[in-house]
């Protein structure tokens, strides 16, 4: 026990060295959790003996609950919504056009069955969320056109489509039941969605409207709540993944109370997911098999990259008139990782007969799609002039936050006030507050208690920020040339009674509006509900 204790809590060091250093090894950090896996498993140093893939598939599974609420809780809708139907279409029609079209080469080109062909076009037909969130966060990637949150909610939402697929393709090879697919597929879709959106609306409603939930206690009832939705999708026929991904969607947009304690909790517990997951499927991989499957697993990184995937994406994206640029772009983040593993050892533990080694044929090109495609991602991102240099990523996410921990506020001093000729210490600041410089013209001045105000001067105070309550927002609009906004004053714009524009960003000039101001092309507004 203790031994066993000993061997996790290095694991877990480790896995934070790699993430801490990934940068330097110039690879995603999700690799280096495998090579950690594959170091203690029974071909590396450690040698610990591990082929349970029962066991392998029941921690996997909870895990990837996790990530796929959390993928939906930290999507930020009002970003994701212009993108919305492509990404929905990407993770329904374009999984199912990827596992099709690499069924039909598998079994033309490497002999495989007909039915097992289908089972690994099934398994590979997901793009990797983990993968994908990792990498656009890690190299601060912000793309165009709203490519980014187009590929979080591609990858966040398209491993219940991938998991239908498996279910099938496992009754195919004669390990379960297929029962009637076209049933099966709109219960599971339909049921799934209808549990997500009940527990995601009564979570909220126990949140905002009662008192049930004292404060300290938020994580552990969000935690309750989740496996609650997993389980109840589950005995009603519906998809367990689709249902907490629904919830967490609704949820993250949501006002709910203590939210900024929430983000942080299910970030760490996201992130041991994927330490989690990747570090398994290390440990359960034999190296010295690799050699055996290299072949047929590049063949089939080449069918999926080059051929399947592509095929799916523009088929998809150029009747939206997305330009073959995001097309290609989209192609190649199509990632493979955790939720193509996680099957394939559902695959295994359900008794299959397969002809061929299915974990190491998709531990190998996972393997290959987050080392080389991740790694070339952001490279290929530039090379198709994607890349949004003005925009950060981070703020298609619900857990972005300004990094300034301080808010600063200008004061002006016009002639006859009444701090006109007193020293800093002499005069009432406002509770809190804190004068740090003076602008006098074109010289700055740093303020001590003995500083002389002046008339003209402008007061530089930073001030206690404000934390909206669940029932108040500040959000941000981008006023592009066809936003209804764009070249009207504020007062012509009818606002409800309880939402106020508070300030205009245009360019590095922070405009403090009123009823004349007009609203421009590439403001900012941020708008106080």
């Amino acid at each position: 026990m203790l031994y066993g204790i000993i061997v996790v809590s290095a694991v877990i060091f480790l896995c934070i060295l790699a993430n801490k250093f990934s940068d330097k090894f110039g690879m995603p950090t999700l690799i280096l959790f495998m090579f950690i896996g594959m170091l203690f498993g029974s071909d590396g140093i450690v040698k610990i003996p591990f082929d349970n893939y029962e066991l392998a598939e029941r921690v996997c599974s909870i895990a990837l609950i996790f990530i796929m609420f959390y993928g939906g809780f930290n999507t930020k809708w009002k970003l994701a919504r212009p993108v919305a139907a492509r990404a929905v279409l990407l993770s329904t029609v374009g999984v199912a056009i990827t596992a099709g079209v690499t069924a039909l080469l598998c079994h033309l080109v490497l002999r495989f069955s007909m039915a097992e062909s289908f089972l690994i076009g099934a398994v590979l037909s997901s793009t990797d969320a983990a993968s994908v969130f990792s990498i656009l966060r890690q190299k601060k990637l912000n793309l165009k056109d709203g490519t980014a949150s187009l590929l979080e909610m591609e990858s966040g939402s398209n491993d219940p489509m991938s998991y239908m697929l498996t279910v099938i393709g496992i009754g195919l090879v004669g390990a379960g039941e297929t029962g009637n697919i076209a049933w099966n597929i709109f219960s599971q879709l339909t049921f799934g969605s209808i549990v997500g959106i009940v527990f995601a609306i009564a979570t909220i409603l126990i949140l905002t409207k009662t008192n049930v939930v004292t404060d300290g206690l938020d994580t552990i009832f969000m935690i309750a709540a989740v496996l609650f939705c997993y389980a109840a999708s589950e005995l009603v026929g519906g998809n367990q993944y689709l249902s907490v991904y629904f919830m967490g969607i609704i949820i993250g947009n949501s006002k709910i109370k203590n939210k900024n304690i929430l983000i942080p909790f299910f970030d760490g517990v996201t992130s041991l997911a994927q330490i989690l997951i990747f570090f398994l499927l290390g440990l359960l991989s034999f190296p010295h098999r690799m050699p055996q499957i290299i072949l047929p697993a590049l063949a089939i990184v080449v069918i999926l990259t080059l051929i399947a995937r592509p095929i799916a994406v523009f088929a998809i994206m150029l009747p939206f008139k997305s330009s073959i640029r995001q097309c290609l772009l989209v192609s190649w983040a199509g990632l493979r990782g955790a939720a193509s593993s996680v099957f394939a050892i559902m695959v295994i533990s359900s008794g299959a007969n397969i002809s061929y080694d299915l974990f190491h044929i998709v531990f190998m090109v996972s393997l290959f799609s987050v080392a080389i495609q991740g790694t070339l991602l952001p490279a290929a991102s530039k090379k198709l002039d994607m890349v949004d240099e003005t925009a950060d990523v981070r703020k298609t996410f619900n857990d972005y936050q300004e990094e300034s921990a301080i808010t600063l506020m200008r004061m002006f001093i016009p002639e006859g006030h009444n701090w006109v000729n007193k020293m800093v210490r002499e005069v009432n600041m406002p509770t809190g507050s804190l004068a740090i410089m003076i602008k006098r013209g074109k010289q700055t001045i740093v303020t001590r208690g003995d500083t002389v105000i002046r008339a003209g001067d402008n007061i530089i105070l930073s001030v206690p920020s404000y934390e909206p309550t669940a029932n108040e927002k500040l959000e941000e609009l981008h006023i592009d040339k066809g936003n209804e906004w764009c070249g009207k004053t504020i007062a012509e714009l009818n606002l409800p009674p309880n939402e106020l524009i508070a300030m205009i960003i245009r360019g590095n000039e922070n405009l403090i509006p009123d009823g004349k101001t007009i609203i421009e092309e590439g403001d900012v507004v941020v708008t106080y509900k």
